[in-house]
């Protein structure tokens, strides 16, 4: 019976101690590169009439596709 007992408060500690919640940080996103250097793959993953290392055809193509397609109040009627 007593062992019983002990099983049952060990199981029950493993079982809250399953629950409980691992501490968490944030340590950033780290690239070795910029967003704007690109990659080496063609079109399905670069958009037309950009090119790779242009700072400022990219933030275009960003602002162009905000507005096109990512814009939910834009597709509001």
């Amino acid at each position: 019976m007593k062992s019983l007992i002990v099983l049952s408060l060990a199981a029950a500690a493993f079982a809250v101690a399953g629950c409980a919640d691992r501490e968490q940080t944030a340590s950033g996103i780290k690239a070795d590169t910029s967003p704007f250097s690109g990659t080496s793959k063609q079109p399905p993953y670069m958009a037309a009439g950009w090119k790779q290392g242009d700072r400022a055809a990219w933030e275009q193509q960003l602002k162009v596709r905000t507005v096109q397609g990512q814009n939910d109040y834009a597709k509001v009627p």
